[in-house]
């Protein structure tokens, strides 16, 4: 298929940044691609002619290209500019700023968001000392990129990319292709190659191995040969990246409807054990205090999780972290469930400190959002409930907030092999026999007005 898309490309292998950095790019017709106007968000390409209206120059970039050439339909687009971020700022109303690390511009329609970066260029060569370039590169011992705002030009940019596919330029001055590091050859081989010394970049950057796992699994692609032989032992460079930023990171790579191939991946190149410290230990079947749980009854239990969310995300029915999150976490939360009961704590009672003590090992690493992970609590200690009540307790329970979570999560460990007495026939028939029906709380008569507090009186009214 993708043969068809590209009907002259001229290639020219290079091994490393510096050999690419003097290769002229390959520059693809309109005829020979199959990009059009016509699948492109209308505020990018506004974007795209206001800044050449203005005199800068402005491409389209990254995953929107690439999605494009693949025939797919890309969930953003993004825009490359010689314009820096406070020259954008002054040429769209609407617009930020954001990011420190680097600093990009968000240009805003409505509630679509376009993301406006400056060329970047190489920073090996400037020097991180005091009257130096250091406010605008600098780096940690280990070689991460703290700051990185050196600004280039657009081959600077394409060999500051991460993958040759990402590397991509669509321009609309003759709706050319650009293509600086023979990304439209991988593309069409199908192959994902990292720009230049794979151990450099993925230590400026760890979330570089999680993003090559994620595009395995979503484009069946293959891992280039130098660009997955670091990633086992690079692992450990994740505990630099910001625990906010990796919970974003685990998000799209789970719930991206290919998240059991990541899954697998992960494990395989050993970055699992990284990102769910809490976790990973117990998927190995040494040294679990419930005998009848192995490693490989929780690694089946998150790859049926995975499963029954990718099949979701395809049906385009809705997902949350919170039941992915609950499931990746429940082997740690049922052996030190197990640990709680043998010291004489009530079942309950040792799932909400098993829950507690998972969450708070694990949030050092992916920094879970309380509203996750309170759902994940609730979704653990119902499973007591779940597995007991009866009778007008059992009625009580299908009003509980979370009960069609927790019972998900039930049929999930039923699913799984884990012998419940079939509670989940149990609870699958209650909730035929007594239907609940969640409303919303009324709103008071005045529609949407709210409440206005009553004004400090010691505090003089704004003028």
């Amino acid at each position: 298929m993708l043969k068809k898309l590209f009907k002259t490309i001229i290639s020219s292998k290079a091994a490393n940044a510096s050999d690419m950095a003097s290769v002229e790019p390959n520059i693809i017709s309109r005829d020979n691609h199959c990009i059009s106007r016509k699948q492109i968000s209308k505020s990018a390409l506004t974007v795209m002619y206001d800044l050449r209206k203005a005199g800068y120059e402005a491409y389209l970039v990254g995953g929107g290209v690439r999605d494009l050439l693949l025939g797919l339909a890309p969930k953003d687009f993004d825009v490359a500019t010689n314009a820096t971020p406070e020259q954008v700022l002054q040429h769209f109303r609407r617009a930020r700023i954001v990011g420190r690390r680097f600093k990009i511009a968000h240009v805003r329609f409505g509630r679509e968001i376009i993301e406006v970066t400056t060329f970047r260029a190489g920073h090996e060569q400037l020097e991180n000392k005091k009257g130096s370039n250091s406010n605008k590169s600098e780096t940690n011992d280990q070689g991460m990129l703290l700051r990185d705002n050196v600004y280039g030009n657009l081959r600077d940019d394409a060999l500051r990319r991460d993958f040759t596919i990402n590397a991509l330029y669509y321009s609309i001055d003759g709706f050319t292709v650009f293509d600086y590091v023979n990304g439209l050859d991988d593309l069409q081989n199908r192959l994902i190659r990292i720009i230049g010394d794979a151990n450099q970049r993925y230590a400026e950057d760890p979330v570089r191995m999680l993003r090559a796992i994620r595009f395995k699994a979503k484009f069946d692609f293959e891992l280039e040969q130098q660009t997955a032989a670091p990633m086992r032992s690079l692992g450990h460079l994740l505990n630099q990246v910001a625990p906010p930023r990796l919970f974003d990171e685990t998000v799209k790579i789970f719930l991206n409807g290919h998240g059991r191939q990541a899954f697998e991946l992960l494990v395989e190149y050993q970055l699992f054990d990284t990102l769910f410290p809490v976790t990973a230990p117990y998927l190995q079947s040494e040294g679990q205090q419930n005998s009848e749980n192995t490693g490989e009854h929780y690694y089946q239990l998150i790859c049926n999780a995975l499963n029954n969310t990718d099949q979701r995300v395809q049906d385009h029915k809705p997902v949350t972290p919170a039941f992915l999150f609950a499931a990746l976490l429940w082997p740690a939360v049922c052996e030190d469930a197990a640990i709680q009961l043998g010291s004489g704590s009530p079942k309950l009672r040792a799932l909400q400190i098993a829950g507690h003590n998972a969450v708070d090992g694990q949030i050092g690493t992916i920094a879970i959002p309380k509203r996750f992970s309170i759902a994940m609590r609730e979704i653990w200690t119902l499973q007591q409930r779940l597995e007991t009540a009866h009778g007008k307790r059992a009625i009580a329970v299908l009003q509980h907030p979370r009960f069609r979570a927790a019972y998900d999560f039930l049929l999930l460990r039923e699913q799984t092999g884990e012998s419940l007495d079939n509670r989940g026939e149990f609870w699958t028939q209650l909730q035929i026999e007594h239907p609940v029906e969640r409303q919303h709380t009324p709103r008071p008569e005045g529609g949407n007005r709210r409440r206005r507090r009553p004004r400090n009186k010691d505090k003089p009214a704004a003028e």
